[in-house]
């Protein structure tokens, strides 16, 4: 059960529909949504993903295509920019993160470098979000910048101190050579529990060029001890201030690598944004992945990734009043402790 200190997880019963998969099924998803809202435009800009099972045409399928939408309304979105995992040359695309700055638009690309098998991360800018380019992309973390055995799952927060890239990593450990032939024989490390899959930090001053501490020292959300619910997997989704001067964060988890098409979400609190602390210690907060969430409009709009009775995944949106506490305004909805 959750720590009972922990703020009430929000009702989806009242959610909808923002992209359906493909097809039903396991393995067809639409999902790995992040979100943006600009107050000057009055509109959402949302980036998400669509996934096949593995073969399902012929091929290695998987994530095949990542797009930037926007929409009036947060709900019926249009698609601005699109790209293919083909396109890549990569086996695999996962989530996307997008952050407006002052010249233009940032894009941070997840994919597996099909020159080792590994997750890496590359940036596109472009002066509007239909723009981007990708003969233009740059690297900015890879396994071995970062010192480890893959990274993907961008998340950008701007600050005064920089731009802060939340990303999952695998972490790198000595393989025996039976392990190291299987790490990346599959161009997924995620789903063949050789390594945990903590949350690591990097900062920039534009976004482009990070200077990342190597291995561990990047890591600020360690995965629970083992047999915990989070044990494998803490990955860092969404950051939001809490109120009280500090910042809330979402996470998905998982136990074990089974787990790793079906991570939930739970709650992690932080003073800076480096250190951060597991306030869902015993259990999930919620059951969705991928959750990301933006105030709008006097509302949160609270975005994510379900699974359905089918085996498919599907993206959904949650419009709320108040969030784990805080309303959009970003002040507290009522006193809480942790």
């Amino acid at each position: 059960m959750p720590h009972p200190a922990l703020p009430a997880a929000p009702d989806l019963g009242a959610s909808l529909l923002v992209r359906a998969p493909e097809r039903p099924g396991p393995g067809y998803w639409a999902g790995c949504p992040s979100v943006r809202y600009e107050p000057d435009h009055d509109r959402f800009l949302l980036t998400y993903r669509e996934r096949r099972p593995r073969g399902a045409a012929g091929g290695p399928d998987r994530g095949w295509r990542c797009a930037v939408a926007e929409s009036p309304d947060g709900i019926a979105f249009r698609d601005l920019w699109s790209v293919r995992s083909d396109e890549l040359g990569s086996p695999s695309m996962e989530r996307l993160a997008l952050l407006r700055r002052r010249d233009g638009y940032l894009l941070h690309l997840s994919y597996v470098d099909p020159a080792d098998n590994r997750w890496r991360v590359d940036a596109l800018t472009a002066g509007a979000p239909e723009s981007f380019d990708l003969a233009t992309r740059t690297p900015v973390l890879t396994a071995a910048t970062t010192g480890t055995e893959g990274v993907k799952d961008p998340y950008l927060l701007e600050t005064g101190a920089g731009v802060h890239l939340f990303s999952t990593v695998s972490r790198a450990r000595p393989f025996t050579p039976e392990e190291h032939a299987r790490a990346h024989a599959t161009a997924d490390i995620h789903t063949t529990g050789l390594t945990v899959q903590p949350t690591a930090l990097a900062v920039s001053p534009d976004g482009l060029r990070f200077t990342a501490p190597p291995g561990r020292a990047a890591e600020v959300l360690d995965v629970g001890p083992a047999g915990a619910w989070d044990g494998y997997e803490s990955r860092i989704t969404a950051v939001l201030p809490d109120g009280h001067g500090g910042w809330l964060a979402l996470y998905d988890g998982s136990a074990e690598a089974a787990g790793n098409y079906e991570e939930r979400c739970g709650l992690a609190a932080s003073a800076d944004l480096r250190a951060w602390h597991r306030l869902t210690p015993d259990g999930p907060w919620l059951d969705v992945r991928y959750a990301d969430l933006v105030s709008a409009r006097g509302r949160w709009y609270l975005y994510y990734e379900q699974s359905r009775p089918d085996g498919a995944h599907e993206l959904r949106v949650a419009v709320l009043d108040e969030f784990a506490g805080v309303r959009p305004d970003g002040g507290p909805a009522a006193a809480r402790s942790r």
